[in-house]
């Protein structure tokens, strides 16, 4: 039997270790690597966190600033380069007013220094406000969080408001009274007949009684504002009763009641009245001006041409037929609702229109001033007589219509006064607002401050 040959294998002591050292090794650098990876994703997402904690703070003064924007409130009569002069004492006056102090105006900036968002936790917003010319201003607002800032930048305009109360055919800072047999109609739609109502101090903001009716629709500012309906015809929209109401919105957006500015219209007043004159015959005037405290009373049938001006304080009644081709303006103050100023009109009354004037030297420049037939500010306007057409709006500090009174007007009525305008005995009103489009001559529209959405941008 031949023995068997045995191999003998060298052993390899310690290889096992040196592997195990290497994959330690290389686990122990992924895991420093994975260790260091992950305090960087940490500081990385602090850092974004404080990032849009800066941007957050300057999204929150962006805010700010639009509200106290939104508030500004500029006459329409302002010079272009006088408006960023105004913005800058308007937000200066309403944020002193809120305990706000931290403006620095110059001509053409206005710098808001640091205004805390979160004390606790060093959030905070500056901004500022640049012109740009005389209708824009740029608007950047920077956020601060610790050592990070952001800026966000976007763009205002000065412009009017969108609505104004030319958009009616019947409006008044007052309550409306109709009774008696009152019908307020469109010639064209009865939309032309759509009433406006604020009423903010009186709850009782629309009565209608009797057989008296509005065509179209009514809006009311006051919220909490009352309809009354008394008798079977008295109605809205077409509709009596109940159903009226649904021509009826309670609690809507105010318009604006523009600025009435006569005074481009008073140069024009050369013709003075006398204490001589006759104010019972048959007379023409021209550019006619009414002294103060005058009080004259027109029993014979006058006509009136160009520009009449009534000074404040005064009581003028036309107690005979009136012939007017072009407009009255007054110069009173349009915050006095006393009616203690009267302008009356007994007689018939005839409107023409302003273009109607001659082509002579003092009309020159009145006939592209349209829209207007009585713009009356501090003056309470009444009309007892009958008129076929005046050819404008009507404005004043307390409108009042009685008797047979009524008529066609190419244009609105529009009460300024807080005192209710009050429609009574067999009044026709026909309102024909087809074609006008602008703000009647003499009415200054506010402006006010648009935000423009599309100029957003975070400034780099």
């Amino acid at each position: 039997m031949k023995p068997v040959n045995r191999i003998t294998h060298h052993q390899r002591q310690g290889s096992a270790l040196v592997l195990s050292l290497i994959f330690i090794a290389m686990f122990s650098a992924l895991a420093a690597a994975m260790a260091g990876m992950s305090g960087a994703n940490i500081q990385i997402a602090e850092n974004h966190r404080k990032v849009n904690n800066a941007r957050a703070c300057a999204e929150s003064g962006l805010e700010v600033i639009r509200f106290w924007m939104d508030k500004v409130e500029i006459s329409g009569t302002t010079a272009p380069d006088q408006l960023f002069a105004k913005l800058t004492a308007d937000l200066q006056s309403k944020l002193t007013n809120a305990g706000i102090t931290n403006l620095v105006p110059t001509s053409t900036t206005i710098a808001i220094s640091n205004v805390s968002v979160n004390s606790g936790l060093g959030q905070s917003f500056s901004a500022l406000l640049t012109k740009l010319d005389n209708k824009n201003i740029r608007v950047d607002v920077t956020g601060h969080y610790g050592s990070f800032n952001r800026t966000i930048r976007s763009a205002y305009t000065f412009d009017d408001r969108a609505n104004n109360v030319f958009d009616f055919g019947v409006a008044s800072k007052g309550p409306i009274s109709l009774s008696g047999n009152v019908e307020i109609e469109g010639v064209n739609l009865q939309v032309e007949s759509n009433a406006y109502i604020e009423s903010l101090n009186n709850l009782l903001s629309l009565s209608i009684i009797g057989n008296s009716h509005i065509a179209g629709s009514v809006k009311i500012v006051n919220p909490l504002a009352m309809v009354h309906l008394q008798g079977g015809k008295a109605g809205i929209g077409g509709e009596t009763g109940a159903a009226a109401m649904n021509h009826v919105q309670i609690g809507v957006e105010p318009c604006e009641f523009p600025e009435m500015d006569p005074t481009p219209f008073i140069p024009y007043a050369t013709r003075v009245l006398r204490a001589s004159d006759s104010t019972s015959a048959n007379a023409t005037y021209e550019n006619l001006k009414i002294p103060a405290g005058m009080n004259p009373s027109f029993s014979g049938n006058v006509v009136l041409k160009g520009v009449v001006f009534i000074e404040s304080p005064n009581v003028v009644t036309f107690s005979g037929g009136v012939n007017v081709t072009g407009i009255i303006v007054t110069n009173g103050d349009p915050t006095d609702n006393s009616a203690t100023n009267k302008l009356k009109f007994t007689g018939n009354v005839t409107g023409n229109p302003i273009t109607q004037l001659p082509q002579q030297t003092q009309f020159e420049g009145l006939h592209d001033k349209t829209g207007t037939f009585i713009m009356a500010p501090g003056f309470q306007v009444g009309f007892g007589g009958s008129f076929s057409t005046l050819s404008g709006a009507i404005a004043a500090n307390g409108i009042e219509l009685w008797g047979k009174a009524g008529g066609t007007i190419n244009g609105s009525i529009v009460n300024y006064s807080d005192a209710p305008m009050t429609l009574q005995g067999n009044t026709d009103l026909y309102f024909n607002r087809s074609g006008l489009t602008e703000v009647p001559a003499g009415f200054v529209p506010q402006l006010v401050m648009f935000y423009n959405p599309a100029s957003y941008e975070e400034v780099p």
